[in-house]
């Protein structure tokens, strides 16, 4: 799970989509849970349930 946090902040960094206000916040709390055992449960719990937020929209575009 350390090398996908490692992975999502180097997106998080090239991205063009996220404001350069945002993205030293994002990568500093991403390396914070990278660190923690727990929090790395949290967050693919917490990318989880995204997922099935925005999946129906994905399919219903096609893209799924």
């Amino acid at each position: 799970m350390k090398k996908k946090i490692e992975k999502v902040i180097e997106h998080v960094e090239k991205s063009d989509k996220i404001s350069e206000e945002n993205k030293p916040a994002i990568i500093q709390k991403l390396k914070e849970w990278k660190e923690e055992d727990n929090a790395i449960n949290d967050i693919a719990v917490r990318f989880e349930n995204w997922w099935m937020e925005v999946e129906p929209i994905f399919a219903e575009l096609g893209l799924v």
